[in-house]
């Protein structure tokens, strides 16, 4: 039997959410971007070793692999507020005082999970770039291989900027702002 459990979050909830993306980019600028990534990884371990993970936190878990990934993948080169964002949304996970102590059975993870949909939600045109890049790597001709993913990429790094443009410049309604 599952129970599906759903709720609205208002303008006051959050600017809660923002006030502790805030605290996070606190902490980014006092760590480097590779520790925040080990932290990150230490932290998605930690909660993976418990006896049960609950499905909706599980799924979430994924989306911040990927963010991970496309910090680290060389030829995808996010370039510096692209990747000031995504450390920047990966170091709330690494914070302790965040709203509901992880360590409480199924609930204690609820408010990373919310954080990661509002990100997910907030980086969308760098995720969906990100996918499509690694499509075109895996379809890549061998024989111009480099030249022709780094044209890709290129058009890819246009298209996420024009549509976080369209996005924040308001033709899509009110947007909840991170970063």
């Amino acid at each position: 039997m599952t129970l599906r459990i759903t709720f609205d979050l208002e303008e006051q909830d959050l600017k809660y959410f923002r006030n502790q993306m805030l605290r996070a980019r606190k902490l980014a600028k006092e760590a480097s971007e590779e520790a925040v990534i080990t932290k990150t990884r230490e932290a998605l371990k930690s909660v993976r070793s418990t006896k049960k993970v609950p499905g909706f936190v599980a799924e979430r878990l994924e989306k911040v692999d990927r963010l991970i990934q496309m910090l680290e993948d060389s030829e995808w080169a996010l370039e510096a507020q692209e990747r000031k964002n995504v450390v920047t949304a990966l170091s709330y996970f690494n914070d302790p005082e965040d709203i509901i102590p992880d360590n409480i059975p199924v609930i204690g993870l609820i408010d990373d999970a919310i954080m990661i949909e509002l990100v997910v939600r907030e980086l969308k045109p760098e995720i969906d770039a990100y996918g499509d890049f690694c499509e075109y790597r895996k379809a890549a001709p061998e024989a111009s291989h480099d030249e022709w993913l780094e044209s890709k990429r290129r058009a890819l790094f246009a298209r996420m900027r024009r549509r976080r443009r369209s996005v924040s410049g308001g033709r899509s309604g009110p947007r909840f702002r991170l970063f």
